[in-house]
């Protein structure tokens, strides 16, 4: 059992979990459990670090992976019962796959009751792909995309295309998981809070419109917006009540300042490229081998699953009414290379309200904040959203992105749930997607240390 220290003391009555992503492992969680614990000690929060879906088991879809760690968490309770204590609360934290896996997980333990002798108080994702991984509809690039990938992260990977129909449903799992009327949906609304935070650039694992459960993305081009962030968490948490103001046009900017935009933007993509040429060619080889290795391991290790007698345990009604590391970075390399595609304007989906949160008990009521609940989705009924009066004539609308009806229809259940969603900027590393959680003790994933503060301060022991 992989823990944080499990411990005698009968006060602690809550348990968080922690759950990792694709290829992860417990390693991956160490500072947000080490930040956790040294923030609440052992005779106030249990906290188990879920080992038992690592490695290359995370490619053996995302059920499989939740049932393991539901047993996991099961026989934590149990363990911590036989030695006196009793869990009264339950939060749990998913980062990356894990948010996917954690979604699953509080399905399973709603519909077995576990919610009837459990408080659940926090739910959190970090960088996760609430939308799965695909990019949107449109383009040959994309589309490429979209196919390679989904064939070469065996169960897991067609799960994050949509391209998977989950069991006797015909549908794809993220799309069951965001059935309104699915106990997954159900477990998520019980939970106190529901928060997430999402990297506004420069993650090549999971972009912005999939991990903030968006149709939109008022990022892509930060040159053109101000950043507001907010208090106390320096230019890294963004407000997400109002997140951007316009920014002066550039010809209302010296001609310096102009250039030394124009030329840190275009410097910025160099490494990106450069990776691309160099690596792509030594690392797809070893990626589609290592990939197609894992893929029949992975269907073994499912079989096996199916047979063991904890499997057909978690199976409920779902509806209520080395190599990895090369091909890991092959896969960030070819997803950070995709760019946005948009539907046309007056398209159907288009025309569906913007939502970033449906969830008004946060809401301002000043304008400011009223025009960017719009653009992060806290209502609003445009295709292309927009900052109020005379601002309008500052372009600050953003159009809808290209995604399947599946993804317009999870963006829309999900907000019905709610959430608190905060946009992180970190800036200072290329590899977001890892800094958003310090998943390495690196001088440079330091902001991600900052983004971990927020959640600590915003967590309800």
């Amino acid at each position: 059992m992989e823990t944080t220290g499990l411990n005698t003391s009968a006060a602690a009555d809550h348990l968080c979990v922690l759950v990792h992503g694709l290829w992860g492992n417990p390693k991956h969680l160490g500072y947000l459990a080490s930040a956790l614990r040294e923030k609440y000690p052992q005779d106030v929060l249990h906290v188990l670090v879920a080992k038992r879906n690592s490695g290359s088991f995370t490619y053996d879809g995302i059920e499989t992976g939740a049932e393991r760690v539901t047993q996991e968490i099961e026989d934590t309770i149990e363990e911590l019962a036989r030695n006196g204590q009793t869990v009264k609360k339950l939060s749990i934290v998913g980062y990356s796959l894990g948010g996917l896996v954690a979604r699953y997980v509080v399905g399973l333990l709603y519909s077995k009751g576990w919610f009837d002798k459990l408080e659940p108080v926090n739910f959190t994702t970090f960088a996760t792909p609430h939308l799965g991984v695909r990019t949107p509809l449109t383009g040959f690039h994309n589309h490429v995309w979209n196919v390679l990938g989904a064939r070469t992260l065996s169960t897991s990977g067609r799960q994050l295309f949509t391209i998977d129909s989950f069991r006797d449903t015909g549908r794809p799992l993220l799309a069951v998981l965001a059935d309104p009327s699915s106990i997954f949906i159900k477990a998520l609304a019980s939970f106190k809070h529901r928060s997430l935070y999402s990297n506004i650039t420069n993650d090549r694992s999971a972009v912005f419109y999939t991990t903030c459960i968006s149709k939109t993305d008022p990022f892509v081009d930060l040159s053109a917006i101000k950043l507001n962030y907010l208090p106390g968490y320096q230019d890294v948490v963004v407000d997400p009540d109002n997140p951007v103001s316009p920014k002066p046009s550039e010809s209302d900017l010296p001609l310096y300042q102009r250039i030394s935009a124009t030329t840190r933007n275009t410097l910025s993509k160099i490494p990106l490229f450069a990776a691309l040429v160099v690596f792509i060619p030594l690392g797809v080889t070893a990626f589609l081998i290592n990939s197609g290795i894992q893929s029949i391991r992975s269907a073994q290790r499912i079989r096996l699953h199916e047979a063991g007698l904890g499997a057909g345990h978690y199976r409920i009604p779902l509806l209520i009414e080395d190599a990895r590391r090369m091909g890991e970075g092959v896969y960030e390399g070819f997803g950070g290379a995709q760019s946005q595609e948009y539907l046309p304007a007056g398209s159907e989906e288009s025309s569906s309200p913007l939502s970033f949160s449906r969830k008004r008990s946060y809401r301002s009521e000043s304008m400011a904040s009223e025009s960017t609940e719009k653009l992060l989705g806290n209502g609003g009924n445009d295709s292309n959203t927009q900052l109020p009066g005379s601002l309008h004539s500052r372009s600050l609308d953003f159009p809808t992105l290209a995604l399947t009806k599946d993804q317009f229809d999870m963006v829309d259940a999900l907000d019905e749930v709610g959430w608190r969603k905060y946009p992180v900027h970190i800036h200072k590393v290329g590899h977001t997607h890892a800094a958003i959680i310090v998943r390495m003790n690196r001088k440079s994933f330091a902001e991600g240390k900052i983004v971990v503060g927020h959640w600590l301060d915003e967590f309800d022991i």
